[in-house]
């Protein structure tokens, strides 16, 4: 038990430095996604705290003040299922560069077509809304993580 007490003590960890670090990472004359709630384009150490207690309140699903290995693994299976529909999508894309269906893509496909913004213009608009690069962001994360 003390084992999977620790696998969830590096994951929560693990979760909150990548959030904060690359929050902190971002030019200053961009917002800060989410964690700069006061909007003076800087990450106090209190928007630090909120952003865990919000993350915290997020993963205690049952909201029973502790996290489970149970409610890990359910974040654990959803992270699971969006890295394996993004391969699908990744497949997919894949061979829609191949115009010529010869089983390769040429650098001409290959400039013609963008991987990564085809798998984020999910509505297939020509545009990759706020709400789209929100979520392939989350799922990138979600796959480093």
């Amino acid at each position: 038990m003390q084992g999977r007490s620790a696998a969830l003590a590096l994951l929560l960890l693990t979760t909150i430095s990548v959030s904060a670090a690359q929050a902190q990472s971002k030019p200053a004359d961009t917002p800060v996604l989410r964690l700069d709630t006061n909007g003076d384009g800087a990450v106090s150490r209190d928007e630090i705290a909120a952003a865990r207690e919000r993350l915290f309140a997020r993963l205690d699903r049952d909201s029973d003040g502790a996290i489970s290995v149970e409610e890990v693994d359910v974040l654990r299976d959803a992270i699971i299922d969006r890295a394996v529909a993004a391969q699908a999508r990744l497949g997919t894309a894949a061979r829609r560069m191949d115009t010529n269906g010869d089983g390769k893509v040429s650098l001409e496909e290959f400039r013609s077509r963008s991987i990564l913004f085809d798998l984020a213009d999910r509505d297939g608009d020509g545009t990759i809304s706020a709400a789209e690069f929100a979520f392939i962001r989350r799922l990138f994360l979600g796959l480093r993580g």
